[in-house]
């Protein structure tokens, strides 16, 4: 039953290192040029701050989650590692919430601050960036449930054999 529950583990964090490493790659290479009234610009993810940190979130999580799977089942870290969660699913929350926002302005645009949609203009980088932030969706996700389970683990007596 352990290592029923152990290779379980494995693979949601697996699932979770997959979705935030393919949510930073997927952000970082979004990049187009388009042309607004023969005007010509590039969109990439680093002309907004909000898009770098969600890049930098992912990235840092995605290191944390490599490291986690190469630590060992009987080590008294987990303890840490469920704080660490904790920690880690509140920066991937963060970071998609941020991008999440930003990408609603660049896509519907905000007409009390004179802003325009831009994904008119650049379709190609607007779909890199949505699909970036499913991928993101899917990484915030799993670390909940990954964060759930490891609280159940640790608290419930009922678990652990003495």
């Amino acid at each position: 039953m352990a290592k029923t529950k152990r290779l379980l583990t494995l693979l949601i964090r697996l699932i979770a290192l997959g979705a935030t490493l393919a949510a930073s790659i997927i952000m970082a290479t979004s990049r187009e040029t388009g042309s607004f009234f023969s005007v010509s610009y590039e969109a990439k993810y680093t002309d907004t701050p909000a898009f770098k940190y969600f890049v930098i979130a992912n990235g840092v999580v995605s290191v944390y989650g490599f490291l986690v799977l190469f630590l060992p089942s009987e080590s008294m870290l987990w303890r840490l590692v469920v704080a660490l969660d904790a920690v880690f699913t509140m920066l991937l929350t963060s970071g998609i919430s941020a991008a999440l926002a930003i990408a609603y302005v660049g896509k519907k645009g905000n007409s009390q601050a004179g802003w325009l949609p831009i994904c008119g203009q650049v379709p190609k980088y607007c779909d890199k960036v949505t699909g970036a932030l499913a991928s993101g969706f899917v990484g915030v996700i799993t670390y909940n449930m990954l964060l759930l389970y490891s609280i159940h683990t640790l608290f419930n007596p009922l678990v652990h054999k003495a």
